[in-house]
């Protein structure tokens, strides 16, 4: 005996179906002949079964007719898949590219504000340095001329006081002139 079954032995096994009942997937035609295998009867002292050929290749027509439409669907979810990937990537690296450039922006307005506030310290230092050297130039301005003003006052106040001596030294003078003439007064009185 050999392991072929016969044509005649396979025509004889009863197609329970010969057509597939229109199965939606692939997987459903593929469980449909895996069961058929299970449920086929053995070859004596073979490990080979016995199955129905019409119905095994209305099957596999049913699994090539449903491949199409399943590798279509699986080619548009991967083309779908890959469409909302780039996608993604794309929007991932623009906002990796605005975080970076936001960061750039806060560090250089940061690294800004920092050169400012140096700017403003080293501005109000030279203000207050200028105000401090100009407070000394005046402080010395005003000594200045109030020693000029003291220098003029004392010589003023030493004229002033030779105008009273010379005054008083007058006066004293005429008093004595006065009381010269009134002493010879009385004798020019008398004598008269």
């Amino acid at each position: 005996m050999t392991d072929e079954p016969d044509a005649a032995v396979v025509a004889a096994v009863p197609a329970e179906d010969a057509a597939p009942t229109a199965p939606g997937r692939v997987e459903d035609v593929l469980d449909e002949l895996d069961a058929m295998l299970d449920d086929a009867r053995t070859m004596p002292l073979s490990a080979s079964v016995l199955v129905n050929r019409a119905e095994v290749t209305a099957r596999l027509r049913a699994v090539r007719s449903l491949l199409p439409e399943e590798l279509a669907q699986a080619r548009w979810v991967v083309q779908r898949n890959d469409e909302i990937l780039a996608r993604a990537e794309e929007d991932a690296a623009r906002t990796l590219a605005d975080a970076r450039e936001e960061s750039a922006r806060l560090v250089s307005k940061k690294h800004v504000v920092r050169e400012a506030e140096e700017e403003a310290a080293r501005i109000r230092a030279a203000a207050e340095d200028a105000a401090r050297g100009m407070r000394l130039e005046a402080e010395d301005y005003v000594d200045a001329k109030l020693a000029n003003f003291e220098v003029v006052l004392q010589k003023t106040l030493a004229t002033v006081e030779r105008g009273r001596e010379r005054l008083r030294g007058r006066l004293d003078a005429d008093d004595l002139a006065d009381g010269d003439l009134l002493d010879d007064g009385s004798d020019a009185a008398g004598e008269r």
